[in-house]
């Protein structure tokens, strides 16, 4: 399965590819984006090195689809945004996000969610989405 890329008005969700692991690192390491993510901050690059691979290897492996969050006015990388525990064969999966806090409050994750959401059951087939939420 290639990865497909998706497009709303104002974003592009691409492969998370190494050209945007320093940028991912930025925004994982604020305590604010992973106060409820269920892990500590990064401290160190090799981690987010480590998580951009894992994102390659559980899409080869269809376990879930990891897409970098990039917005179009200054094509920067302004998060991710993803399918979780994703099962083929029971056809369901779990949404999951992180954005770079100077970009909350803008509608962004909305935008990027609909997009994924709308794959997930057009594209993908899934009968069921889940997501886990904190205040």
């Amino acid at each position: 399965m290639d990865f497909y890329e998706l497009e709303t008005d104002r974003l592009k969700l691409v492969e998370i590819t190494d050209e945007y692991i320093d940028r991912y690192y930025a925004i994982m390491s604020k305590d604010e984006v992973t106060k409820y993510y269920g892990m500590p901050s990064l401290t160190e690059r090799e981690q987010a090195e480590n998580i951009v691979r894992s994102f390659r290897d559980n899409f080869a492996v269809k376990k879930s689809i990891r897409w970098g969050i990039i917005w179009k006015e200054t094509n920067a990388f302004i998060g991710t945004v993803g399918l979780n525990n994703w099962s083929p064969y029971s056809r369901k999966a779990e949404v999951g996000y992180e954005l770079d806090p100077a970009f909350w409050r803008k509608g962004m994750t909305s935008e990027a969610v609909s997009a994924v959401v709308d794959y997930a059951f057009r594209e993908l087939g899934l009968y069921r989405l889940g997501a886990v939420t904190f205040p």
